[in-house]
């Protein structure tokens, strides 16, 4: 099972066009083309939101565009595949280790691959709740492979 997890000991490397730090709010925000890179994680897309509390990685928000949208990929223990989602919006949830995507979502492990308007992760249940567009233009899929 994947342990998705902003580890201390490793640093966050980001990249991108504009910074905008407000240590008051315990957010930062990255823009154009930006990138986040902590060990086996990366996330990118055209803005990332950092949320700290108390100097603590708590949330992150990132967020894509039309042509390219937010990406996720980290790597699974004990598995040969990284765990690869996009969407035109993820958020993580890190101290409940949940992943949110939203707008085409799709997320891929291994040879399982789901997809459809949302998509929840639940990374401590190895959980997938996948829903279809309210207009229905978006249905489920998903393929697992046995």
């Amino acid at each position: 099972m994947p342990v998705l997890s902003i580890a201390k000991v490793q640093p966050i490397k980001v990249r991108a066009q504009t910074v905008v730090i407000e240590e008051q709010k315990g957010q930062s925000t990255y823009t154009g083309d930006a990138s986040m890179v902590q060990g086996s994680l990366i996330l990118a897309g055209e803005k990332i939101q950092l949320f700290t509390h108390q100097t603590k990685l708590t949330k992150v928000i990132v967020e894509g565009r039309k042509k390219r949208r937010a990406h996720y990929q980290q790597n699974q223990p004990n598995q040969p595949d990284f765990i690869k989602a996009t969407a035109k919006k993820i958020v993580y949830l890190i101290d409940k280790k949940i992943m949110r995507l939203s707008g085409k979502a799709q997320l891929t492990q291994g040879a399982d691959s789901f997809s459809g308007d949302t998509l929840e992760y639940d990374i401590k249940q190895d959980r997938v709740i996948i829903k279809q567009s309210e207009d229905n233009t978006q249905k489920v899929r998903f393929n697992i492979k046995l």
